[in-house]
């Protein structure tokens, strides 16, 4: 892939390090309006908890979306112990509290082991797949739960790499679709004490990687033509 140069028309794509507390529609619209570029699009949603690689898409290549969100991810996060929450992670209502104090590193490395490989997922209610045309999170925010099918993921490693009860560190490589949530979720029941996600940074989407990002502060500093320089063409991958 090469960089777009001076002068040439803005399309291609950028590599935002997403904050936490934005979802990645506010990414999209901040680069939209920032730079008054017509079609922004991303590949592959983050949550508003998690921060790192989005790959956001410009011009003729939002053509891409399949491409580019399809591609595997790695993250690095963090599972807490003892809590149980609506959303399964750190935004949502605490449910449930349990005991996790009796856990070794040992006890939940074999848990990790039980999810990896082609494993299914039932995807939280808290999310935007549709149930007879409706976003589930708009159903979840009514009260209401309505019955998942299952959904086959395949997680190559999730590993342990570090372990301050109740905080576990984790590094995740995964395929498409997955949600992380949901996998520290069933950890902690498969552990009896209950878990969340507290904290989820995706590190890499595909072949891009956190150290080809750029944030939000750069961003709203940079000039049109800065952010040209940053924008990645690969005309070959083009339709």
């Amino acid at each position: 892939m090469s960089v777009l140069r001076l002068g040439e028309k803005v399309e291609g794509i950028l590599i935002v390090d997403k904050p936490g507390g934005w979802t990645s529609y506010d990414v999209v619209n901040f680069i939209r309006q920032r730079f008054k570029i017509k079609k922004v699009g991303h590949a592959g949603t983050l949550d508003p908890l998690a921060t790192g690689v989005l790959v956001v898409l410009l011009g003729r290549y939002t053509k891409l979306f399949n491409k580019f969100s399809s591609e595997d991810k790695e993250y690095e996060g963090t599972l807490r112990l003892g809590i149980s929450t609506d959303s399964q992670d750190a935004d949502g209502k605490e449910i449930l509290r349990r005991d996790y104090s009796s856990l070794k590193r040992e006890d939940i490395e074999k848990a990790f082991a039980q999810f990896t490989g082609e494993i299914e997922q039932i995807p939280p209610m808290v999310s935007a797949l549709r149930y007879e045309g409706r976003r589930l999170y708009k159903l979840a925010r009514e009260g209401k739960e309505v019955a998942r099918k299952p959904r086959k993921i395949f997680v190559y490693r999730f590993e342990v790499t570090n372990f301050s009860p109740p905080d576990v560190d984790f590094f995740l490589s995964s395929s498409k679709g997955t949600y992380v949530r949901t996998l520290c979720h069933d950890v902690g029941e498969v552990l009896g004490c209950g878990g969340h996600l507290l904290r989820l940074k995706r590190i890499k989407s595909g072949e891009f990687t956190l150290a080809e990002s750029v944030d939000i502060p750069t961003l709203r500093r940079m000039s049109f033509e800065q952010l040209k320089e940053r924008i990645i063409k690969c005309d070959l991958c083009l339709p």
